[in-house]
């Protein structure tokens, strides 16, 4: 299937970090799509499933688009207080791990009526990092028999580090991965993943282009990896700013064409919380970098 250039990841749409109202959400949804996005891509996992419930409402008349979301975490009934890890949220719902095969059928039937859709493009499995075999033996396998039967179009696996996707692609018919920050400006540690990615042609939506903020404005400061950026990143994010002014570009700019120089790359997500974070993407995506700047970065 053929994937769009740019697209819009859907944690902010859960409340990551702050809450943003159901206005807020919308008009983030709708900005991105006056502004050509056209691949959406969202998880149970964001806002205890508010963010399928937000991005289902705003896509429900609209067609054309590609929509991604995620199984290995179930939403089951709290008992306690519920786990909110990092999403403003207060839904009596916890997160369980399954990446059984029932699960991740129960799992994807929920995400289905929380979007309000019969069917989705792309299924990833989330973040198996501790759960890779039964990944392999039992996820894989019924998505793989979901895809047989029209339910959705693409299989693939969504994490922060490249090596288990690595094991994936070679042992499995993977159609996608999504690679969040293992292959930017100042983390290029995905690379033997892509390459085998190009070579057996699974396509690879990049993720995390900004680890997490430091590569996000001109002037680079804040979080890598949403950790305090090293004294060494930091000045390694400032230098490339540096050369990226001379030629007359941003920083944010060039975090988010580099991914697409790697043939493997179909596509970059960007996660935005607002319409005016979606309009300053799409203009900054709009001006092309220069070859000359790639060549004095020698990236």
């Amino acid at each position: 299937m053929k994937f769009p250039d740019i697209g819009l990841g859907g944690a902010p749409l859960g409340n990551l970090f702050s809450a943003i109202t159901d206005e807020q959400a919308r008009a983030t949804i709708d900005a991105a799509w006056d502004s050509g996005v056209r691949l959406f891509d969202t998880a149970p996992h964001y806002g205890l499933g508010l963010s399928e419930r937000r991005l289902g409402e705003a896509l429900r008349e609209r067609t054309g688009h590609v929509l991604s979301t995620k199984v290995g975490r179930l939403l089951v009934d709290a008992d306690a207080a519920p786990d909110e890890q990092g999403f403003d949220v207060t839904l009596p719902l916890t997160r369980r791990w399954d990446f059984s095969r029932d699960g991740v059928r129960r799992s994807l039937e929920d995400s289905l009526v929380r979007l309000g859709v019969s069917h989705i493009d792309v299924a990833l499995i989330h973040d198996p990092d501790d759960h890779v075999e039964q990944a392999l033996d039992e996820a894989y396998p019924a998505l793989a028999e979901l895809r047989s039967q029209g339910v959705i179009k693409a299989i693939g696996l969504g994490m922060n580090q490249w090596q288990v996707p690595a094991r994936f692609v070679a042992e499995t018919d993977l159609d996608v991965v999504m690679l969040a920050g293992r292959y930017t400006l100042l983390d290029q540690s995905g690379l033997p993943l892509l390459d085998a990615c190009a070579a057996k042609g699974v396509r690879v939506l990049a993720a995390g282009v900004f680890n997490s903020g430091l590569l996000a404005t001109d002037e680079p400061a804040g979080t890598f990896d949403y950790q305090p950026a090293s004294a060494e990143l930091l000045a390694r994010a400032r230098e490339i700013a540096a050369v990226s002014a001379r030629h007359g570009v941003s920083l944010p700019q060039v975090a988010m064409a580099f991914p697409l120089r790697h043939p493997a790359v179909a596509s970059i997500v960007l996660g935005a919380r607002s319409a005016a974070e979606v309009r300053r993407n799409a203009g900054l995506w709009s001006a092309p970098v220069p070859e000359a700047l790639w060549a004095e970065l020698g990236l």
